[in-house]
């Protein structure tokens, strides 16, 4: 499984969180359920990384929501696009885990904008994740 389709996952699922208020054992469990009813006859082998990552931003949303509109000029949280806003939880909660480098954390989350949003989404995640990045890196006081 590729980290990439590990993440396009995880964002579709943390929509599903986000919009339907879900608990994300029972997001996942759907969204494997539908693998199996549109992809294949087999019920397919859990994806670690996606769950990883779902589990992950959810324990840790309202952390990563202060960090959100801390470095989102002029953006309410509950104003932004659904799909951008859990693209962003999940490239901050990618980035403050510190498992993978930042710069790839960001290239990834650039190119799922683009593909799940659109030209003006990837400006404004590369401008949250770069700033988000620059604080995390930071040494503290």
């Amino acid at each position: 499984m590729s980290r990439h389709r590990s993440r396009y996952r995880a964002v579709q699922i943390l929509y599903q969180i986000d919009m339907r208020n879900l608990p994300p054992e029972e997001a996942i469990r759907a969204y494997y359920d539908t693998l199996y009813s549109e992809e294949h006859e087999q019920p397919q082998r859990a994806d670690e990384f996606m769950e990883e990552l779902v589990y992950g931003t959810h324990r840790h949303r309202a952390d990563i929501d202060v960090r959100i509109e801390q470095h989102s000029a002029n953006w309410k949280l509950d104003r932004m696009p659904v799909v951008d806003r859990n693209l962003l939880r999940m490239a901050i909660y990618e980035i403050l885990s510190g498992n993978t480098p930042a710069a790839i954390v960001i290239d990834e989350a650039l190119e799922l904008a683009r593909r799940m949003s659109g030209d003006e989404a990837v400006k404004f995640v590369n401008g949250v994740l770069d700033a988000v990045r620059k604080a995390h890196s930071e040494p503290r006081a």
